[in-house]
Protein backbone atom coordinates (compact mmCIF):
# COMPACT_ATOMS: atom_id res chain seq x y z
CA UNK A 1 0.00 0.00 0.00
CA UNK A 2 1.20 3.30 -1.00
CA UNK A 3 2.15 5.58 1.88
CA UNK A 4 -0.25 8.82 2.27
CA UNK A 5 1.37 12.12 1.40
CA UNK A 6 0.41 15.19 3.62
CA UNK A 7 -1.55 17.80 1.97
CA UNK A 8 1.14 20.39 1.45
CA UNK A 9 -1.31 22.98 3.64
CA UNK A 10 -1.67 20.95 6.25
CA UNK A 11 2.25 20.78 6.76
CA UNK A 12 2.31 24.59 6.80
CA UNK A 13 -0.29 24.32 8.73
CA UNK A 14 1.29 22.47 11.18
CA UNK A 15 4.63 24.46 10.78
CA UNK A 16 2.60 27.37 11.71
CA UNK A 17 1.15 26.07 14.47
CA UNK A 18 3.95 24.58 16.30
CA UNK A 19 5.49 28.04 15.97
CA UNK A 20 2.80 29.43 17.48
CA UNK A 21 2.71 27.10 20.31
CA UNK A 22 6.68 27.40 20.81
CA UNK A 23 5.98 31.00 21.77
CA UNK A 24 7.73 32.37 17.99
CA UNK A 25 4.66 34.63 17.40
CA UNK A 26 3.37 35.76 20.59
CA UNK A 27 -0.66 36.25 21.28
CA UNK A 28 -1.42 39.47 18.90
CA UNK A 29 1.30 39.29 17.23
CA UNK A 30 0.70 40.23 13.75
CA UNK A 31 2.40 37.08 11.27
CA UNK A 32 4.53 37.71 8.16
CA UNK A 33 2.11 38.50 4.99
CA UNK A 34 1.19 35.67 2.71
CA UNK A 35 3.87 36.28 -0.01
CA UNK A 36 6.53 36.28 2.78
CA UNK A 37 5.45 32.58 4.07
CA UNK A 38 5.19 31.59 0.53
CA UNK A 39 8.83 32.03 0.32
CA UNK A 40 9.75 30.96 3.85
CA UNK A 41 8.28 27.71 3.18
CA UNK A 42 9.08 27.34 -0.32
CA UNK A 43 5.41 27.17 -1.58
CA UNK A 44 2.07 28.80 -3.43
CA UNK A 45 0.42 31.60 -1.95
CA UNK A 46 -2.91 29.44 -2.77
CA UNK A 47 -1.14 26.67 -0.43
CA UNK A 48 -0.15 29.57 2.18
CA UNK A 49 -3.55 30.60 1.86
CA UNK A 50 -5.46 27.69 2.74
CA UNK A 51 -3.12 26.64 6.05
CA UNK A 52 -3.79 30.52 7.00
CA UNK A 53 -7.69 30.06 6.80
CA UNK A 54 -7.36 26.57 8.38
CA UNK A 55 -5.28 28.09 11.43
CA UNK A 56 -8.17 31.11 11.76
CA UNK A 57 -10.87 28.17 11.44
CA UNK A 58 -9.33 26.35 13.97
CA UNK A 59 -8.90 29.82 16.56
CA UNK A 60 -4.92 29.92 16.34
CA UNK A 61 -5.27 33.12 14.21
CA UNK A 62 -7.56 35.84 13.45
CA UNK A 63 -7.78 38.07 10.55
CA UNK A 64 -8.43 41.83 10.74
CA UNK A 65 -9.83 43.82 7.30
CA UNK A 66 -6.75 45.65 5.97
CA UNK A 67 -4.35 45.06 8.62
CA UNK A 68 -3.06 41.55 8.53
CA UNK A 69 -3.38 37.85 9.99
CA UNK A 70 -2.52 38.17 14.02
CA UNK A 71 -2.05 35.60 16.36
CA UNK A 72 -5.12 34.85 18.68
CA UNK A 73 -5.37 35.45 22.51
CA UNK A 74 -5.31 32.33 24.09
CA UNK A 75 -9.02 30.31 24.63
CA UNK A 76 -11.22 32.27 27.12
CA UNK A 77 -12.25 29.90 29.69
CA UNK A 78 -15.96 30.38 31.95
CA UNK A 79 -16.40 28.18 34.68
CA UNK A 80 -19.47 26.11 33.81
CA UNK A 81 -20.57 24.86 37.06
CA UNK A 82 -19.17 27.34 39.62
CA UNK A 83 -22.49 27.06 41.99
CA UNK A 84 -24.96 28.76 39.66
CA UNK A 85 -22.64 32.33 39.81
CA UNK A 86 -23.61 34.13 36.41
CA UNK A 87 -20.65 36.32 35.81
CA UNK A 88 -20.63 38.68 32.65
CA UNK A 89 -18.77 38.65 29.98
CA UNK A 90 -17.14 42.18 30.19
CA UNK A 91 -15.66 41.09 33.38
CA UNK A 92 -14.43 37.55 32.40
CA UNK A 93 -12.40 39.30 29.50
CA UNK A 94 -10.92 41.84 32.18
CA UNK A 95 -10.20 39.48 34.09
CA UNK A 96 -7.84 37.99 31.18
CA UNK A 97 -6.50 40.83 30.14
CA UNK A 98 -8.16 41.63 27.15
CA UNK A 99 -10.84 44.15 25.92
CA UNK A 100 -14.71 43.25 25.40
CA UNK A 101 -16.54 44.59 22.61
CA UNK A 102 -19.94 44.39 21.32
CA UNK A 103 -21.99 45.10 18.00
CA UNK A 104 -25.92 45.50 18.34
CA UNK A 105 -27.15 43.12 15.08
CA UNK A 106 -31.06 43.57 15.96
CA UNK A 107 -33.76 44.58 18.32
CA UNK A 108 -37.03 43.65 17.96
CA UNK A 109 -40.59 43.64 20.65
CA UNK A 110 -41.50 40.24 20.17
CA UNK A 111 -43.94 37.64 21.50
CA UNK A 112 -42.74 35.02 24.69
CA UNK A 113 -42.23 31.31 23.84
CA UNK A 114 -43.14 29.00 25.81
CA UNK A 115 -40.47 28.12 27.82
CA UNK A 116 -39.38 31.80 28.17
CA UNK A 117 -43.06 32.73 29.12
CA UNK A 118 -42.80 30.53 32.23
CA UNK A 119 -39.46 30.82 33.44
CA UNK A 120 -40.78 34.89 33.24
CA UNK A 121 -43.96 34.18 34.73
CA UNK A 122 -45.59 35.97 31.71
CA UNK A 123 -48.63 35.68 30.41
CA UNK A 124 -48.91 33.87 27.31
CA UNK A 125 -49.69 36.80 24.98
CA UNK A 126 -46.90 38.58 26.82
CA UNK A 127 -44.06 40.80 25.04
CA UNK A 128 -40.64 40.21 25.36
CA UNK A 129 -37.77 42.81 24.59
CA UNK A 130 -34.94 40.64 21.93
CA UNK A 131 -31.71 42.51 21.91
CA UNK A 132 -28.93 40.28 19.47
CA UNK A 133 -25.66 41.82 19.59
CA UNK A 134 -21.65 39.96 18.83
CA UNK A 135 -19.86 40.20 21.37
CA UNK A 136 -15.69 40.35 20.91
CA UNK A 137 -12.56 40.26 22.96
CA UNK A 138 -9.85 42.25 21.61
CA UNK A 139 -11.69 42.96 18.36
CA UNK A 140 -12.27 39.26 17.76
CA UNK A 141 -15.86 38.03 17.88
CA UNK A 142 -16.04 35.32 20.44
CA UNK A 143 -20.15 34.71 20.22
CA UNK A 144 -23.53 36.18 19.42
CA UNK A 145 -25.40 36.77 22.00
CA UNK A 146 -28.92 36.89 22.08
CA UNK A 147 -31.28 38.26 25.42
CA UNK A 148 -34.50 38.42 26.07
CA UNK A 149 -36.48 40.96 28.50
CA UNK A 150 -40.30 41.58 29.52
CA UNK A 151 -40.96 44.14 27.85
CA UNK A 152 -42.79 46.25 30.04
CA UNK A 153 -39.89 47.53 32.48
CA UNK A 154 -37.29 47.19 29.86
CA UNK A 155 -38.30 49.49 26.72
CA UNK A 156 -35.28 52.02 27.34
CA UNK A 157 -33.47 49.23 25.64
CA UNK A 158 -34.79 49.78 22.63
CA UNK A 159 -33.54 52.53 21.61
CA UNK A 160 -30.30 53.08 23.98
CA UNK A 161 -26.82 52.80 23.02
CA UNK A 162 -25.70 48.91 23.58
CA UNK A 163 -22.27 49.05 21.20
CA UNK A 164 -19.38 48.34 23.46
CA UNK A 165 -21.49 47.75 26.71
CA UNK A 166 -21.48 45.28 29.35
CA UNK A 167 -25.55 43.91 29.24
CA UNK A 168 -25.54 43.27 32.59
CA UNK A 169 -24.78 47.14 34.29
CA UNK A 170 -27.10 48.35 31.76
CA UNK A 171 -30.04 45.83 32.75
CA UNK A 172 -28.91 46.64 36.14
CA UNK A 173 -29.27 50.22 35.44
CA UNK A 174 -32.32 50.40 33.93
CA UNK A 175 -34.61 47.94 35.92
CA UNK A 176 -32.84 47.90 38.91
CA UNK A 177 -32.42 43.85 39.11
CA UNK A 178 -28.70 42.79 38.65
CA UNK A 179 -27.91 39.03 37.09
CA UNK A 180 -26.33 37.60 39.67
CA UNK A 181 -26.85 33.63 38.78
CA UNK A 182 -28.33 31.06 36.64
CA UNK A 183 -31.57 29.13 37.28
CA UNK A 184 -31.16 26.70 34.43
CA UNK A 185 -28.66 26.25 31.82
CA UNK A 186 -27.98 23.86 28.52
CA UNK A 187 -25.10 23.20 26.30
CA UNK A 188 -25.06 21.46 23.08
CA UNK A 189 -22.94 21.40 19.78
CA UNK A 190 -24.77 22.93 16.95
CA UNK A 191 -23.32 23.61 13.73
CA UNK A 192 -23.00 27.65 12.48
CA UNK A 193 -25.27 28.80 9.83
CA UNK A 194 -24.27 31.19 6.98
CA UNK A 195 -25.58 34.12 8.78
CA UNK A 196 -23.25 33.13 12.21
CA UNK A 197 -20.24 32.49 10.05
CA UNK A 198 -20.63 35.69 8.54
CA UNK A 199 -20.68 37.62 11.87
CA UNK A 200 -18.18 35.48 13.53
CA UNK A 201 -15.92 35.41 11.14
CA UNK A 202 -15.86 31.54 10.73
CA UNK A 203 -17.19 29.11 7.95
CA UNK A 204 -20.92 28.01 7.49
CA UNK A 205 -21.50 24.42 9.38
CA UNK A 206 -18.09 25.19 11.89
CA UNK A 207 -18.73 24.16 15.74
CA UNK A 208 -20.75 26.23 18.10
CA UNK A 209 -21.32 25.90 21.85
CA UNK A 210 -25.02 27.13 22.41
CA UNK A 211 -25.96 27.95 25.76
CA UNK A 212 -29.31 28.08 26.80
CA UNK A 213 -29.57 29.79 29.87
CA UNK A 214 -31.99 32.10 32.62
CA UNK A 215 -30.52 34.60 34.45
CA UNK A 216 -31.84 35.59 37.98
CA UNK A 217 -31.01 37.88 40.58
CA UNK A 218 -30.02 37.83 43.87
CA UNK A 219 -33.58 36.59 45.21
CA UNK A 220 -33.46 33.87 42.33
CA UNK A 221 -36.38 36.40 40.42
CA UNK A 222 -35.96 36.32 36.94
CA UNK A 223 -34.22 38.90 34.84
CA UNK A 224 -33.23 38.09 31.85
CA UNK A 225 -33.20 34.94 29.18
CA UNK A 226 -30.18 33.92 26.60
CA UNK A 227 -29.49 32.02 23.96
CA UNK A 228 -25.40 32.59 23.16
CA UNK A 229 -23.46 30.72 20.06
CA UNK A 230 -19.75 30.28 21.35
CA UNK A 231 -17.15 30.14 18.51
CA UNK A 232 -15.81 26.36 19.64
CA UNK A 233 -12.28 27.49 18.86
CA UNK A 234 -11.87 30.65 20.78
CA UNK A 235 -14.50 30.01 23.76
CA UNK A 236 -13.88 27.17 26.35
CA UNK A 237 -16.69 26.02 29.09
CA UNK A 238 -14.76 24.74 32.39
CA UNK A 239 -16.72 21.62 34.25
Amino acid sequence: MAERVTPLYQQIFGEIKAEIDRGDYAPKEKIPSEPELSQKYGVSRITVRRAIEELCAAGYLVKHQGRGTFVSTPHINRHLLQTGVAQSFTRVCAEGGMRAGAHVIDRQIVPARPDEAEFFRLDADALLLYIQRVRTADGQPIFEENVFLPYEGYQELLTRSLEDVSLFETITEVGGKRPVQTSFRTVEAVRATSEQASRLAITTNDPLLFLNVGFADEHGDPVCFGRQYYVGSRYRFVL
